[in-house]
């Protein structure tokens, strides 16, 4: 059993993980703009079908084994029929190398909690078959269990939510540049105050670049000093006044106060 959960765990770097095969244009635009194709080749798209049958996008997520990807606890409705559509860059059109994969399980964690605060916002949804590894299907890394990113780290967020407040979700996969914002500043009682834990991280705020409905349970990257990609943020709530709100980041949850809770689900599904 041992060697099995050790293989899962080491997947996503076995198939040299946070290196995409097509490098991502990194650049600051405002509200973000269309990616690369395939630069994100982590990215996927959380579906559910309708009662007429038709899937819809509502949530992102990040694949961090070919079985495994990560998203937000929120992004759950029981009874609900979900799959994943993994090396996607618009979500309307048939594209070659892209997968549409049923979830098996969607796991949340036990203690997550939306109620007048938002909490441990993390769940993981197991693939009910491996996803087609390739150079437009690959894993994210995980980050270091307890990393902490510097004040202003720039990072990226990357999904298919709304192109502005109140807007169309976007067809083609979007990127923005959100520098990290530390703690101690976005826990200040202008900022976001007490609803910010430790076990979050705050990124953007400056009214002009954010996160927006659809993107949630997406992943916020930011490149290790190897050059690879570690998925460091889920993203987990914003301002519901605005999509843009100075002072008032996308708040991600933290995946490296999770890494124990990640092995523990994957070693025990």
């Amino acid at each position: 059993m041992m060697k099995l959960v050790v293989l899962a765990l080491c997947l996503a770097y076995a198939y040299s993980c946070g290196v995409p095969a097509v490098q991502p244009i990194l650049s600051r635009v405002v509200n973000g703009h269309d990616v690369r194709e395939h630069s994100w080749p982590w990215q996927v798209s959380l579906q559910y079908q309708g009662s007429s049958g038709n899937w819809g996008h509502t949530c992102g997520g990040t694949l961090i084994s070919d079985r495994w990807a990560l998203t937000a606890a929120h992004c759950y409705s029981a009874g609900r029929n979900y799959r994943v559509l993994v090396g996607k860059h618009n979500l309307l059109e048939d594209e070659e190398g892209s997968a549409a994969i049923a979830v098996e399980k969607f796991i949340i964690h036990e203690k997550y909690s939306s109620f007048l605060i938002i909490n441990n916002d993390i769940g993981l949804l197991k693939l009910a078959e491996p996803a087609p590894l390739s150079d437009t299907v690959q894993p994210a890394c995980m980050p270091a269990d307890g990393a902490i990113l510097a004040h202003d780290s720039p990072c990226y967020v990357t999904g298919w939510g709304r192109l502005y407040t109140n807007g169309p979700i976007a067809d083609n996969l979007q990127q923005a540049l959100l520098p990290v914002v530390e703690h101690d500043v976005c826990s200040r009682s202008d900022w976001w105050s007490f609803q910010v834990k430790t076990t979050m991280i705050c990124a953007g705020g400056d009214g002009i670049v954010s996160g927006c409905n659809g993107d949630s349970g997406g992943p916020l990257n930011c490149q290790a000093t190897n050059g690879s990609w570690e998925v460091h943020g889920v993203v987990s709530f914003g301002s519901g006044i605005s999509c843009n709100y100075e002072k008032k980041p996308t708040v991600f949850t933290r995946v490296s106060a999770y890494v124990d809770w990640i092995r523990a689900k994957l070693l025990n599904n």
